[in-house]
């Protein structure tokens, strides 16, 4: 009886609120409607404006205090997590963003000289072995931080990468003030001590690695196709410490082995991408040594390399299209891989170099963004349907380093400096082409392309 009289009352209260009757019930208000906030459609251009300014942040906001150079990770959740580990190659990404924050104004071009001496005087002094710098360092002090076990010297890749971006600030300000020019000679002398000819081991070939008590054990070559062409364009270019030509076509090209005849989805692979010569390795092999070296027209006796990195893009974008394990939101407006944060299997982040052939369901948001000059229309997809979520997937530094759709939207919200860097520049570079220029302008740069052959016609 007690059950049946509450079914009546129930029934009758929400007979009374449903009335059609304007009287409002006792004991119950009407609260006003909230009003619909407007839908805000940003054109691709404040878009571009918008992830190029918070991207930025990385290398303005959340630099390394001491030396002003670039974090090699930033976790906002823990920002003293690798505080002080300075990466040399992030760094010149930093460096190259910093001419971009100038341009775009999000600093002042006072404030970014005196950042830019900060960090080159922290270059100057920090430690290097045969001119080369480590991948790591300490940035209270310069001391190298061994990014291995017999990891504790010089890495010429990342030195590489770094070099790329003094290039860019010796030219940007040769013909500026005073202490511009000062700052502009520095930069030149730095990347022209880097001795080039002794990671060749007098072998007809560039070393990754050497080491003051490990000597040249870890025993790497650079050969292509990876992310490794730049130190062979800035080995040649070196005034003091040049290499020949056959190291170059030995060494990166494997004497011609470095075609390939591979085709997907109807785009030719064109090179033997090192480990993944089916789909193409992951997508910073088309960004990290083209940063500031245009590959538009960039042709030597083997290959067409814009033609390669469109192919290498549209065959990523591709893949993602196919989603042939059926990943949730894979597709023309999320798509992306290459190496970055992942998700482990106890759910906490690890690392790994995502591609067609190592697809795991974790979009890289670099991955897309940084393809804008290969894949424009595909990348500004990717770009908008990336902050259509920004309240997930955007954070302090701009958009996080990965995601998992599949995962419902599983973040590694923290950031890695080699993948923010591409992002400012790449997106720079389509829609200015400032480092392609200021790169491309420098007087040995062409002096090594000639020297290995290589003709470019942007």
């Amino acid at each position: 009886m007690i059950r049946y009289c509450f079914i009546l009352s129930f029934l009758w209260l929400v007979a009374s609120c449903s009335s059609q009757d304007d009287t409002t019930p006792i004991g119950v208000s009407e609260l006003p409607k909230k009003p619909e906030e407007p839908v805000v459609v940003l054109s691709d251009t404040e878009l571009m404006d918008v992830v190029q300014r918070e991207t930025f942040k990385y290398f303005w906001d959340y630099a390394d205090a001491d030396s002003g150079g670039a974090r090699e990770r930033f976790h906002p959740s823990d920002p003293n997590l690798g505080k002080s580990l300075v990466t040399s190659g992030g760094t010149g990404f930093g460096l190259m963003s910093i001419l971009v924050g100038i341009e775009r104004n999000y600093v002042s071009r006072a404030e970014a000289v005196e950042r830019l001496s900060k960090i080159l005087n922290f270059l100057e002094n920090a430690d290097r072995f045969h001119g080369a710098w480590p991948h790591w360092m300490n940035g209270t002090n310069g001391n190298v931080i061994p990014f291995s076990n017999m990891d504790n010297g010089g890495d010429l890749v990342e030195t590489a990468f770094l070099v790329q971006g003094l290039i860019c600030i010796k030219e940007y300000f040769k013909t500026g003030s005073s202490e511009e020019k000062v700052l502009s000679q520095k930069a030149d002398v730095l990347w022209k001590g880097v001795d080039w000819q002794w990671y060749t081991k007098n072998e007809n070939t560039l070393y990754w690695h050497w080491s003051p008590s490990n000597g040249f054990a870890i025993n790497m070559q650079l050969q292509g196709y990876n992310e490794t062409l730049i130190p062979y364009v800035l080995a040649a270019a070196s005034p003091d410490y040049t290499i020949s030509p056959e190291v170059y076509t030995n060494g990166w090209a494997s004497n011609g082995g470095i075609k390939s005849n591979n085709v997907q989805y109807g785009y030719p692979l064109l090179l033997k991408h090192a480990g993944s010569e089916n789909y193409g390795g992951p997508l910073f092999w088309a960004h990290y040594s083209y940063l500031g070296l245009n590959p538009k027209g960039l042709t030597d006796q083997y290959v067409n390399y814009w033609d390669v990195n469109v192919n290498h893009t549209m065959i990523n974008y591709s893949y993602c299209v196919a989603n042939p394990n059926g990943y949730v939101d894979y597709g023309k407006d999320c798509w992306g891989l290459t190496a970055s944060y992942t998700r482990n299997n106890d759910g906490g982040i690890g690392y790994n170099a995502h591609s067609p052939s190592n697809d795991t369901g974790i979009i890289s948001p670099t991955a897309a963004l940084s393809s804008i000059p290969y894949a424009p229309e595909e990348s500004l997809a990717a770009m908008r349907f990336f902050y259509s979520k920004k309240d997930k997937l955007m954070g302090p530094a701009g958009f996080y380093d990965a995601f998992s759709p599949t995962d419902n939207y599983w973040v590694a919200d923290a950031y890695l400096a080699i993948d923010q860097g591409p992002i400012v520049i790449m997106i720079e570079n389509y829609r200015s082409g400032l480092l392609w220029r200021l790169f491309m302008q420098n007087e040995e740069v062409q002096n090594g392309l000639e020297k290995l052959g290589f003709s470019s016609t942007p």
